[in-house]
């Protein structure tokens, strides 16, 4: 197995954006349910950042989603969301709203997350739109990368154990 550990591309197309551009080596429907599945996001979200203590997903437009880490620091990291556009395994959009923050649902990120395969490999593009350049800025400040890739090489682990 060809893995890409550590290749997710961070970009900013507008203020208010950020782009993630990662490949895997496995197939669209084997990282849609790494993705997508409570079981196996479980096994991925945290990285080495953390354990993950609960995974609620309502997969379906208008459900909602949340996913909670005790970090190694000893406290809890949250967030939440709903779904609004499912087309499996393609295309998923949902708001993202962390919960540590003051009136998270008010700043959640609108997230689309795009799914292209090519000779069983997979393109991921994970578009983050925030309401202003302050919330995108305060995500790109938080050290999201470092934990993002993290978590970007345990997803593609976890999907390509699925072959």
């Amino acid at each position: 197995m060809a893995t890409t550990k550590g290749t997710a591309k961070v970009t900013l197309p507008t203020d208010t954006q950020i782009l993630i551009t990662r490949e895997f080596d496995a197939p669209a429907r084997l990282v849609w349910r790494a993705y997508t599945e409570p079981e196996l996001i479980k096994r991925w979200w945290a990285g080495e950042k953390g354990t993950v203590t609960s995974v609620e997903v309502d997969l379906r437009v208008g459900g909602g989603w949340r996913y909670v880490m005790e970090a190694n620091g000893g406290f809890e990291v949250a967030f939440h969301g709903e779904y609004r556009e499912i087309d499996e395994p393609r295309r998923l959009v949902n708001t993202e709203a962390y919960e540590g923050i003051p009136d998270p649902d008010g700043n959640a990120a609108l997230v689309t997350l795009t799914l292209t395969e090519q000779d069983g490999r997979t393109t991921m593009e994970m578009l983050s739109e925030h309401r202003d350049r302050a919330g995108r800025d305060s995500v790109i400040e938080s050290g999201m990368e470092g934990g993002m890739q993290e978590s970007m090489d345990a997803l593609e682990q976890v999907a390509a154990a699925l072959m």
